[in-house]
């Protein structure tokens, strides 16, 4: 009986754009993509960052360029990727976070966050997924979403609200993508040890019912996601789209 070939987590050959790439979650991505072979594009605001990025993965031998993108420039995103080759993998990983109670959310807060968790979310994957069935060609999408995409917290209405709609865009994205074999998923972390996450977990009763709510224990670190991102982006997950991969240490759980 011959036995079955376990399918590639190589990247090789493969474009990937990472958005938000230069800081936390979208570093690690960028970083593992790049480990896994693929020619990697970050794309931030920021261009001393970029540059940073860039010349020290250059330094380690990793294919990287970068481009200094508002994604909440929709018109600028459009004609970025209309000028570039195809992509074969985007990580949606830009995001932002106001969290308040509801007496002080403010509109400001809620555009915010809207605009560039979910809108920008949603136009950037219509920039490449465009692009990649105009080119007859597929692809993996993955958006970086959040445990608070399945489950809501103290204080979080609003970043809880833009997740749970990535999610949803997500699956709807699934089905109208999948005839044109565009694979589009969910990484949906717990609290990662970040900048993004740092003056919350501060506070020390925050971070400790953090921690309770947590079955394994301990905070998530950016390594923990680098893995699911190749994965996800990869032949070993072609069968898998429209779907969450959690990656909470246990806390959706129960």
């Amino acid at each position: 009986m011959p036995l079955p070939t376990t399918p590639s987590f190589r990247l090789d050959g493969k474009r990937a754009l990472v958005t938000g790439g230069t800081r936390g979650i979208g570093l690690g991505a960028s970083v593992a993509l790049a480990e896994a072979g693929a020619h990697v594009t970050v794309a931030a605001r920021t261009a001393a960052d970029i540059e940073r990025v860039v010349n020290e993965m250059a330094a380690v031998g990793r294919a990287v360029e970068g481009v200094v993108l508002d994604i909440t420039d929709f018109e600028a995103v459009r004609d970025f990727v209309a000028d570039s080759a195809p992509f074969d993998v985007l990580v949606n990983s830009a995001g932002t976070a106001r969290h308040s109670d509801l007496a002080g959310v403010t509109p400001a807060d809620y555009q915010a966050v809207m605009q560039v968790n979910l809108a920008a979310t949603l136009f950037v994957t219509q920039a490449v997924a465009g692009k990649l069935q105009a080119a007859g060609q597929g692809g993996s999408i993955i958006n970086v979403s959040s445990q608070m995409g399945h489950v809501g917290g103290p204080n979080r209405a609003v970043y809880a609200a833009s997740k749970h709609a990535v999610e949803g865009l997500t699956k709807a994205l699934a089905i109208e993508l999948g005839a044109s074999n565009i694979r589009i998923n969910t990484v949906c972390p717990t609290f990662i040890e970040t900048e993004l996450t740092a003056k919350n977990l501060s506070d020390p009763d925050f971070r400790s019912w953090v921690l309770s709510k947590i079955k394994l224990g301990r905070l998530g670190r950016v390594e923990d996601i680098m893995g699911p991102i190749v994965f996800l982006a990869s032949d070993a997950a072609s069968l898998i789209t429209g779907t969450a991969l959690l990656v909470d240490g246990g806390w959706t759980a129960e």
